[in-house]
């Protein structure tokens, strides 16, 4: 039997796996097994493309199909490169400014990393 590390709330030796999650019975904290074994993630928003890949603050990307713009007379068409994209919160957690449209929030799912 492997030895599971302790409670890092309360340094407690009784924690126990479950689903994929180590659990304390004593404090009730939960943590994930793959960051105990690895460095500490660095906390912060994570966001990936149509393809999966991770985006980060000032890449590039493209749209993969014709969006629909509010306002807008013409869709935004699929190909459209959009440059220097910053990362927020939320459902539409693209900000970026395109050349014809201005500035503009996307959802990652309709775009990918160039």
């Amino acid at each position: 039997m492997t030895k599971l590390p302790n409670c890092p709330e309360c340094n407690s030796e009784y924690a126990y796996e479950d689903r994929g999650m180590l659990v304390c019975p004593e404090c009730g904290h939960e943590w994930n097994v793959a960051s105990e074994s690895s460095a500490p993630a660095e906390e912060g928003l994570v966001v990936k493309d149509a393809n999966g890949n991770l985006l980060a603050d000032g890449d590039t990307i493209t749209v993969i199909k014709d969006l629909k713009v509010k306002g807008a007379s013409n869709p935004l068409k699929m190909g459209t490169r959009v440059k220097n994209i910053r990362l927020v919160e939320g459902d539409h957690n693209i900000d970026c400014k395109i050349d014809g449209f201005g500035a503009m929030k996307l959802k990652s799912e309709f775009v990918k990393k160039i």
